[in-house]
């Protein structure tokens, strides 16, 4: 085992390779916040919604608005910030590098464990009641999660970071690393952010408590069990949240959209326009 060296300064040199990285990925693969929903789009379910979920996913960046960008800005920000940070929050673990070529025990289900267990929750509470607004919660979760975690991969090999228990160079970029970001980050705060944003007012300080702070302890779970940077895991949080808010908008603007039909009517056929209005 090898002792870590203290680092100090003001990293500047690695902050716009992280944004290029950043931006790169994002505008490739992933949106940098909640994209209005389609108006041409059907009210299709199952499969073909997803794929169109999917579509209007990977062509988000491309439909962003001038707050959203802002938004994406404030994350870029964040993350520099968090990343001057790094070597002094690792310190603050007291954990060791590992020894060349050694894997160590992080975790890695253990972690992932708080945010499974919301989504499974969501679902059967919502089929033991018999809701679809529980449903569709449950599904939000789920897609959040899985659309995050992809854009999080890609990231990941842009990025190429090593993690912090095989290096002391938190600046160890473009290595074949898979550090930036922490997709268990990702997924938890993309499942956290639904849970904390859906449904009505009534609980919702003790849902954002509880979504917003089992990511934060998954977060902070990813760093205590050396796996993780915080700069890592501040990016993990933008994208979830990012995703989340994604998901959210879409599937709230689907919910709400017509659909044209012809049904018979005497002897010939009427054209007929049907919406379901929200209580």
């Amino acid at each position: 085992m090898q002792t870590r060296p203290r680092r100090k300064g003001w990293k500047r040199g690695n902050v716009p390779r992280i944004a290029a990285i950043v931006v790169a990925a994002l505008l490739r693969c992933s949106p940098t916040a909640a994209q209005s929903p389609d108006p041409a789009a059907e009210p299709e379910g199952g499969a073909t919604t997803v794929a169109k979920d999917i579509k209007a996913y990977v062509a988000a960046p491309l439909h962003a608005h001038r707050k959203q960008w802002v938004r994406f800005g404030a994350t870029l920000g964040a993350i520099a910030v968090a990343y001057q940070y790094d070597d002094q929050v690792r310190e603050h673990f007291d954990t060791t590098l590992s020894a060349p070529g050694e894997t160590p025990d992080t975790n890695e289900a253990g972690d992932a464990l708080p945010a499974a267990l919301v989504v499974g929750a969501t679902w059967v509470t919502a089929a033991l009641l018999d809701e679809d607004g529980g449903r569709r919660e449950a599904g939000s979760m789920l897609e959040a999660a899985a659309f995050s975690t992809v854009a999080g991969y890609i990231l990941k090999q842009a990025a190429g970071r090593e993690r912090p228990y095989a290096t002391a160079d938190s600046s160890a970029w473009g290595t074949g690393g898979d550090s930036f970001p922490s997709l268990h980050t990702t997924a938890a705060f993309a499942i956290g952010t639904v849970l904390a944003e859906s449904g009505g007012d009534r609980y919702r300080l003790l849902r954002r408590v509880l979504g917003y702070g089992i990511a934060a302890g998954t977060a902070y779970a990813r760093m205590d069990h050396d796996a993780h940077w915080l700069s890592d895991t501040v990016a993990g949080a933008g994208l979830g949240i990012a995703t989340a808010r994604f998901v959210m908008k879409r599937r709230d603007g689907t919910e709400r959209r017509g659909q044209v039909g012809l049904v018979p009517w005497n002897e010939g056929v009427a054209l007929t326009y049907t919406v379901e209005l929200r209580r």
